[in-house]
């Protein structure tokens, strides 16, 4: 038993050698595969991508794109539940940063075919959306973000999580009935969209200093209100005074 395992063992030495032999071109193509991952004095890297890995990833020419400006597909707005919509840099701007490689196959917005791109768009529709974490960082984006919310005139449950927002009081949300900005810049009531459907309201982690302006939600159907860290956490009673508010809203909405 032993020596044939023995042979066995050694036979599959050779039936390995032979593999090797009869195939030359897989053993050729895999030495060349090692040798070309072998560091070489002469290599020259790729300038790192925003994902901090030296060589392009294949993702990086889509990183600025919004999905309606990519070709070959007719995916509408209201099909989408966390669309990215951020503006990213113009074409002029990614060409001073050397950043062709971010140009991928993309829609030409002519005049003729902006009402196409509204149409894909179709925020009109939506009833759920979450537009959280969109790095508002430049005013060009966060006027395009306003343009966006403007257009949302179904969206029952809408998400705004951490996007730097400072004043939505020219925004009219009609049939909003639960919004989440938690995690913005607000620093009062009346910087909020006009919501005379609200039921749910989260304003965690915001600036708001005190309870002026929060009249505009009397005539709300309001059920719910959550202040987490803010500012006006620190006024004495400040609960007392927003759950009076809220007791009054209730007994407004009744009446």
């Amino acid at each position: 038993m032993h020596q044939q395992d023995m042979s066995g063992s050694s036979s599959g030495r050779n039936t390995s050698s032979q593999i090797c032999a009869s195939d030359s071109s897989y053993c050729s193509d895999l030495s060349e595969s090692h040798t070309w991952s072998a560091p070489s004095r002469n290599r020259r890297f790729q300038p790192r991508s925003d994902s901090g890995i030296a060589s392009l990833l294949p993702s990086d020419s889509f990183k600025f794109l919004t999905w309606h400006k990519v070709e070959q597909h007719d995916i509408q707005g209201s099909q989408l539940r966390c669309p990215r919509v951020r503006e990213g840099p113009s074409t002029e701007e990614l060409l001073l940063r050397q950043e062709e490689c971010a140009l991928a196959p993309q829609k030409r917005v002519l005049e003729k075919n902006k009402w196409e791109t509204w149409l894909q768009e179709n925020w009109e529709n939506c009833t759920n959306l979450n537009l959280s974490f969109q790095d508002l960082g430049d005013p060009y984006q966060v006027a395009n973000f306003k343009r966006i919310l403007r257009r949302l005139i179904r969206v029952e449950t809408l998400w705004l999580v951490d996007n730097s927002l400072v004043d939505l009081s020219v925004i009219r949300l009609p049939r909003r009935r639960v919004l989440n900005m938690n995690q913005n810049h607000l620093t009062s009531f009346k910087q909020l969209p006009k919501i005379p459907q609200i039921g749910h309201l989260a304003l965690a982690e915001n600036h708001i200093e005190s309870l002026t302006g929060f009249s505009s939600l009397q005539c709300t159907p309001l059920e719910s209100l959550t202040l987490k860290r803010n500012a006006c956490e620190f006024h004495q009673n400040y609960r007392k005074q927003s759950s009076k508010k809220e007791e009054s809203t209730v007994q407004k909405r009744k009446t």
